[in-house]
């Protein structure tokens, strides 16, 4: 066990509520919500623990609560060397985190142009970003169609997202707008499973258009946000691009958008 250093000296020390460990390799954490942070859903904050070295180790991690939540949700993998996480995969509920209170990305509904269907791309915990705006009501108002594709190497590692597309529609606050809107499509690449294959290739062959009984994007309708390793969110751009989508930004809305600050493998 990892001794995990208070913080309460810090101001930007937040408390651990809960923690769950999905598998060997993945986590999420609640935490206290400062009270004047302000953040769209999709958005993501610098979060960490004090190093050995007495200074803030601070990694980009997305919110995956909505913005409307009393606490903070992130979803972790876990890197047994890393220099964040071999120490964070420890938290317990009481212990302190560091928090920096700025949210920032693109990976929010106000970069995308108006539009009937979205589509929520991701891999392994980049489902992050997206289990904040599942749960935000501005999506289903947006939007008539929201899908969100999730693809990992095995089953277990699909459980966090679909333990949170389940509940949805018991949500007291949007469970009534999820229904019907909220198509899920999760798939495996190494483990046998209803759904296999990478996103871009279900997207690209149309295997995900047939198999949910959907029309193939098209830039007049269609939206996409993508959340990945920097691999996969080029190949993913190719295939939006493909469909005519273009990338956006906040500074300039378009058909998709990329968040190009996920925590990679080395955290």
């Amino acid at each position: 066990m990892t001794d995990i250093p208070k913080l309460k000296t810090l101001p930007d020390a937040q408390s651990v509520t809960a923690v769950t460990h999905w598998t060997d390799t993945l986590f999420s954490f609640r935490v206290s919500r400062p009270q004047s942070l302000r953040f769209r859903s999709g958005e993501f904050v610098m979060i960490g623990l004090m190093g050995d070295n007495g200074k803030p180790l601070l990694r980009a991690y997305s919110i995956a609560s909505p913005n409307w939540d009393e606490e903070l949700e992130f979803y972790s993998i876990k890197v047994p060397d890393g220099p964040l996480t071999s120490k964070l995969q420890h938290i317990q509920p009481g212990d302190e985190i560091i928090l920096r209170p700025k949210p920032v990305g693109t990976l929010v509904i106000d970069a995308l142009l108006p539009g009937k269907r979205v589509w929520f791309l991701a891999t392994g915990t980049g489902i992050a970003p997206f289990a904040s705006l599942m749960r935000d009501p501005e999506t289903y108002e947006k939007f008539d169609e929201v899908v969100m594709m999730h693809t990992c190497r095995t089953v277990a590692e699909l459980d966090y997202g679909r333990e949170l597309v389940e509940g949805l529609i018991n949500d007291p606050l949007i469970g009534e707008m999820v229904e019907g809107k909220l198509k899920y499509y999760p798939t495996t690449t190494r483990e046998e499973s209803p759904h296999m294959g990478r996103i871009t290739d279900n997207l690209a062959n149309g295997k995900v258009f047939k198999d949910l009984d959907l029309a193939p994007m098209d830039p007049t309708t269609d939206r996409a946000m993508v959340c990945g390793s920097l691999a996969f969110n080029k190949d993913v751009m190719a295939v939006l691009e493909g469909f005519g989508l273009h990338e956006g930004a906040n500074s300039e809305p378009r058909e998709y958008v990329v968040e190009k600050a996920f925590v990679g493998d080395g955290v």
